[in-house]
């Protein structure tokens, strides 16, 4: 279908299934997985209307908004879903299902960075979003061992079966290139990262976390938090894994020069609104931030798996985050001593 007879049919479900008579139905902001439309009512109000694709797992997306609206009974900034008129989270009409949810107005990523207050604003939110979840009747917080949580031997595995796969069929642009050369670097560095790791606690907290806690999936209005939005179906992780995809995010946050000392900032607050969670973990954030990073094959495995998903932001994102992995080890010790001297 066309762009023009997608915004009407989307327009139609609004109508239908949400008794939303929209004035106004344009294309948002892309997703990853989905096309993202913003609905304007006869009363002003807008809505964000996420449509899934034909192959999406509904099952699972309809847990990802219940968690969402879990958090949010927490306190946590989630924006208010619109079910439909029979209470259900997603509207599903012959070919075509929707979710909705209130427009955060006002509000932008943070794909600029953190800085002055919004370090504490963000650390305080994740702490919240934290606290919250880790009341989920999916099950509480629990220990895990840190090698599961960084688990260099997988990758390992997956960095070989990458390498395997780039020899059976060479890269034929410029980033799969570079992509194949990265993930080699990676192998032969992972002595290294195993021997960086061995200083980590000998088990670290999982539990129900976001999931998919990025810049892009966290809203500022100035420097507060304004929403939390894009969560992804229960599941048991790491929050310092999470807390440090945001805190330390590659495409921003790791490229400037004081993110050791907004770390801390960040980390304390989030302590602040977390209590639960023990110190010794707290500690552990840039270090199984690194280790995660020097383990992943993302996005060094997409001229192979979704060549048409290489776009120029994406080989730029992943060219980042590979220079992001250098500054973070080089300055780790760095960043754990500021850390240590804001929490005691």
């Amino acid at each position: 279908m066309s762009a023009q007879s997608d915004v009407m049919v989307v327009a139609g479900v609004l109508a239908l299934h949400y008794r939303i008579v929209p004035t106004d139905v344009c294309e948002g902001p892309s997703g990853t997985a989905t096309s993202n439309y913003v609905a304007k009512d006869g009363d002003g109000r807008r809505w964000f209307v996420k449509s899934y694709p034909e192959h999406a797992d509904l099952g699972a997306e309809r847990r990802a908004l219940e968690l969402a609206e879990f958090a949010a009974l927490g306190g946590v900034p989630v924006p208010v879903i619109r079910r439909t008129l029979d209470g259900n989270l997603i509207a599903v009409d012959g070919g075509v299902a929707v979710s909705v949810a209130a427009f955060a107005e006002g509000a932008e990523t943070a794909g600029d960075g953190l800085y002055g207050e919004r370090w504490a604003a963000v650390g305080a939110t994740v702490g919240q979003l934290h606290r919250t979840l880790a009341r989920h009747p999916d099950g509480p917080p629990r220990r895990a061992q840190s090698h599961e949580i960084c688990d260099v031997q997988r990758g390992r595995h997956r960095l070989e079966r990458l390498l395997a796969r780039y020899a059976k069929q060479p890269p034929r642009f410029p980033f799969g290139t570079w992509a194949r050369d990265t993930a080699q670097q990676r192998l032969d560095e992972l002595p290294a990262t195993a021997t960086m790791l061995e200083t980590l606690p000998a088990t670290l907290t999982t539990q129900i976390v976001h999931g998919d806690l990025s810049s892009l999936n966290l809203m500022l209005e100035g420097e507060k938090v304004a929403a939390v939005i894009d969560f992804r179906p229960p599941a048991h992780r790491s929050p310092m894994w999470e807390l440090g995809r945001i805190v330390l995010d590659p495409r921003t946050v790791l490229g400037a020069p004081n993110w050791p000392a907004g770390l801390a900032t960040a980390v304390a607050a989030y302590g602040e609104t977390n209590p639960a969670m023990p110190v010794e973990d707290l500690l552990t954030v840039p270090r199984v931030a690194a280790g995660y990073l020097a383990c992943s094959v993302y996005p060094l495995s997409g001229p192979l798996e979704d060549p048409p998903a290489v776009t120029p932001e994406l080989e730029a994102y992943g060219r980042a985050r590979h220079k992001a992995l250098g500054v973070l080890c080089a300055r780790l010790d760095e960043a754990e001593e500021m850390l240590r001297d804001q929490l005691r």
